[in-house]
């Protein structure tokens, strides 16, 4: 007998961790489910969406690197995503059949920091993809005064600038960082088969707080000069974590079991 399932689609996708995050929530909760991944290629996301909206058991996706744009143009964007965040990372299906995207990112992304007060600070973010965009819409909403955008492209940084209504400047990334409040990798630089992230964090004040959305590895470069500077850090699994819990309630009826995260985090970094 088959059962429900949900998945995460990306392009790579081996390293992904939502299927262990998930798997622990649905066995906790003794829900009678999967969580798969499924390697999606650009080429090949038109014709998952197709076939997945005819599987009666698939109950929707989640969507990392390098979905999060393009899948706009295959779901229903009832929450108007396309006009505000620009990019989503997760879809359901409804009642009726119809694909809903929508994204968890944003929430997911300031849950770890929403004590903190940006009101007016200013903030250094490295990447202009789908992932930050949804943290310029968080930053956006927590008033903060300025942010310096670092992209290999300036003028696709600049413009997404511009689009959520934020003061700043775009810079090539080996610009010198700003003395900013908070650092955020939002690229996939530093990940596992890509690119290192050399920075100097010598301009960043000894009270920053550096957050790399990177999780594989989980103590990426970035986070481990921080340290050694005495900077409060925050990882990937911070915002994984977050975002996954938003999408588990969507996906299975039921909020996650969000007491165990201790014991999940240990499972996941072993």
């Amino acid at each position: 007998m088959s059962k429900p399932y949900a998945e995460v689609i990306g392009d790579p996708i081996a390293h992904s961790k939502s299927p262990a995050i998930h798997g622990f929530w649905l066995e906790t909760l003794g829900i009678e489910a999967d969580y798969r991944a499924a390697h999606v290629t650009p080429d090949g996301l038109a014709g998952y969406f197709s076939r997945r909206k005819e599987d009666p058991d698939w109950r929707g996706c989640n969507i990392t690197i390098p979905h999060k744009q393009a899948a706009l143009d295959h779901v229903e964007d009832r929450g108007e995503l396309r006009a505000s965040i620009g990019a989503i990372n997760t879809v359901l299906r409804d009642e009726d059949g119809a694909l809903i995207g929508t994204n968890t990112d944003a929430a997911g992304f300031y849950a770890p920091i929403s004590g903190l007060d940006l009101e007016g600070a200013e903030v250094a973010v490295v990447g202009a993809g789908g992932a930050a965009r949804a943290v310029l819409f968080a930053l956006k909403r927590a008033g903060v005064a300025h942010v310096a955008l670092f992209n290999r492209t300036p003028l696709k940084a600049a413009g997404l600038l511009a689009a959520f209504g934020l003061e700043g400047e775009a810079l090539p990334i080996d610009t010198p960082l700003p003395p900013a409040a908070l650092l955020v990798n939002a690229s996939p630089l530093g990940m596992t088969g890509q690119p290192p992230l050399a920075l100097d964090l010598d301009p960043l004040p000894d009270d920053a707080i550096v957050y790399d959305l990177v999780y594989a590895p989980l103590e990426t470069d970035l986070l481990r000069a921080a340290r050694e500077r005495g900077l409060v850090t925050v990882d990937g699994l911070e915002m994984l974590i977050g975002q996954a819990a938003v999408a588990f309630e969507l996906f299975f009826g039921r909020p996650a079991p969000r007491d165990g995260d201790a014991a999940l985090r240990e499972m996941l970094i072993r």
